[in-house]
């Protein structure tokens, strides 16, 4: 048998599918696996905020192509990017054990997020991030940054900026450790932040027996709930929400956030619920948010976009 990984072509992209296919030789030397690179169109588009070009599925669709014309058996996502309701022609068959799902605050100049100075530029392309980084502090100026995490990193030396918040997992993955100067466990994450989700053709069986051992059922658990909750409330990167839950014994706690997107507005909370009650947590949590004023938050985004 035969495994062909579908991913994009950015570094970090390639990082994880060449992670995934170590996985795969290791838990079966006898597998032969491919690599095959594919241009998304999320990759195409720099010049322009997620938000504005369509959000999550800008990163999936070209792979989900390619996947129902046999030319890929499975495709490697950051589960972050993956919409939260998929095509039933596909399924998550697995998702891998969660790194670290903070943001990192990087900078040349300053040793923290607090010393930043009064009308210090922050780049990030996510509304979430912005909006938080709003709420902590107001008097900040955000603009947008696109780009691979090379990319990024090299506008920052150019003086582009005075700082940037990237996914923590990320740059450790690429061996960026020592650009982190902290993380910012104030900003709560995105959903699936952290981990990587393996997508394949809903009646693949063959490839699902091949790659079901790479699945972590603590990270699944998590992420379930933090899913769960960005499905009721309707989120992606077209609005600043952010969730993140974890395993604690029997136990699962969650905490998040719904902004407007200048962080004036807000309504941040956690939940506390058994494991065994996990079907319905994440669910019941996003409900209990909206109840709060976050119903009246997406409605004031909605008219304005």
């Amino acid at each position: 048998m035969k495994i062909k990984i579908g991913t994009r072509g950015s570094k970090l992209a390639l990082w994880q599918a060449n992670f995934i296919a170590e996985k795969i030789r290791k838990n079966n030397p006898a597998l032969e696996v491919e690599i095959v690179k594919v241009q998304t169109q999320g990759d195409k588009i720099l010049d322009a905020p997620l938000a504005k070009i369509g959000g999550k599925g800008l990163f999936t669709k070209e792979l989900e192509l390619q996947l129902l014309a046999g030319k890929i058996n499975l495709a490697v996502h950051s589960l972050k990017d993956v919409p939260t309701e998929l095509d039933e022609k596909f399924k998550i068959a697995a998702i891998t054990r969660r790194q670290n799902p903070f943001d990192a605050f990087v900078s040349n100049n300053f040793k923290t997020f607090d010393e930043l100075p009064e009308g210090a530029v922050i780049g990030t392309s996510s509304l979430r991030r912005a909006a938080q980084i709003l709420i902590l502090r107001p008097d900040l100026k955000i603009k947008n940054l696109r780009g691979n995490v090379d990319t990024r990193l090299k506008k920052l030396d150019a003086g582009e900026f005075d700082a940037e918040i990237l996914a923590t997992a990320g740059l450790e993955r690429l061996g960026y450790s020592s650009r982190i100067n902290h993380t910012l466990t104030k900003i709560i994450p995105a959903a699936g932040q952290g981990a990587l989700a393996i997508e394949i053709c809903a009646d693949d069986f063959e490839t699902f027996d091949a790659i079901n051992f790479l699945n972590d059922a603590e990270t699944c658990a998590a992420v379930k709930v933090e899913r769960d909750f960005l499905q009721v409330v309707g989120g992606g990167c077209q609005i600043p929400v952010g969730i993140f839950a974890q395993v604690d014994g029997e136990k699962i706690s969650a905490r998040a956030i719904i902004s407007s997107l200048d962080g004036k507005n807000f309504v941040q909370d956690s939940a506390v619920g058994l494991l065994k009650n996990l079907e319905d947590f994440g669910k019941d949590f996003a409900e209990k948010l909206l109840a709060e004023g976050g119903r009246e938050i997406l409605h004031e985004l909605a008219c304005s976009l």
